[in-house]
């Protein structure tokens, strides 16, 4: 069967490659310290040896609109076009073509149709940054195919933050029962507290960083039960008009399980708070020191955090 060897959950930050590949004069006074924190966290994917990627995000509006968004979706294609014109225009994304596998979409599929997730699919799926940008931070050689999951946290109404857990139970049920003999790495992006086009999106620090320390424990020590209990829509906008994608952060800790993470790290990176985690579900000695070693370089930890940022659990 089938080996999760990692499962990385970080916010996507579609600027990352622009600010940290322009010239010195141009930088951001954060981008060396962010271009260390995401080589760092690289390293973590490194050392679970992956051989398929299965990626969790969401449309931002590009291939998806009102007339037609659907809640759950999975990509069925040898290959998926990458990387909408705005991207290229406003971020400086470039295009990718990433490899599909189509055998294990078909099997993901079928199997969450039996655990009662009735998912859309798509044989012309585009991707767009959710997706491209953990390819550009984690594995920039994009050398590996991917099995994409869309899910809708943007069109009301929304699947509760209940539906997002245990879909990622579910994906981690249908991983352990692939009939492979070949590594999984589930990758997630999603947001802490994020306002888009609000009064608050250009503050010096994401827009509720009570929120943000909130969701990196519960997150980091595997607390579903503290997330569930404080986390709805409602309280999800208080923290921010797009804090929603938080939803897809709690799917990835679904895939995870209610287990410590194995590495976080974080940057306040002015009106965003970015995060970065990784579980070992079968953490061998290559991992543990990947973590610490990375931990070391990027200043995170090699395990959970409390509320009180950087403070080890």
């Amino acid at each position: 069967m089938a080996e999760l060897t990692a499962v990385l959950a970080s916010t996507h930050h579609p600027f990352y490659l622009k600010a940290t590949t322009a010239p010195p004069e141009e930088r951001i006074p954060q981008a060396d310290e962010w271009k260390r924190k995401v080589e760092a966290y690289r390293e973590t994917l490194t050392a679970a040896e992956p051989d398929i990627l299965v990626m969790v995000g969401a449309d931002h509006f590009h291939q998806f609109f009102l007339d037609n968004y659907p809640t759950f979706m999975i990509g069925k294609q040898n290959k998926y076009d990458a990387t909408f014109y705005n991207e290229e225009r406003e971020f400086g994304i470039p295009k990718y073509v990433l490899e599909g596998d189509v055998a294990f979409s078909n099997f993901m599929h079928q199997g969450l149709l039996d655990r009662g997730f009735d998912f859309s699919f798509s044989h012309e799926l585009k991707i767009d940054h959710s997706i491209i940008c953990p390819i550009i931070t984690v594995r920039p050689d994009a050398d590996l195919p991917v099995v994409p999951i869309y899910t809708n946290i943007f069109a009301p109404p929304l699947p509760s933050p209940k539906r997002f857990w245990d879909l990622g139970r579910a994906i981690r049920q249908v991983i352990d029962e692939y009939p492979t003999d070949k590594n999984i790495a589930a990758i997630g992006t999603g947001h802490l507290s994020l306002e888009l086009g609000g009064p608050r999106q250009f503050g010096e620090h994401g827009p509720d960083p009570e929120f943000d320390r909130q969701a990196i424990e519960w997150l980091s020590t595997g607390n579903i039960d503290a997330i569930l209990e404080n986390v709805t829509h409602e309280s999800m906008s208080g923290a921010g008009n797009a804090t929603h994608g938080f939803m897809d952060l709690i799917l990835m800790m679904g895939i995870a399980g209610p287990e410590n993470a194995d590495y976080v790290d974080q940057l306040d990176l002015y009106h965003t708070r970015e995060m970065f985690m990784t579980w070992y579900p079968n953490k061998n000695g290559r991992q543990a020191a990947a973590a610490e070693q990375s931990a070391a370089v990027s200043g995170g930890t090699a395990g959970p955090v409390t509320a009180k940022v950087g403070v080890t659990a």
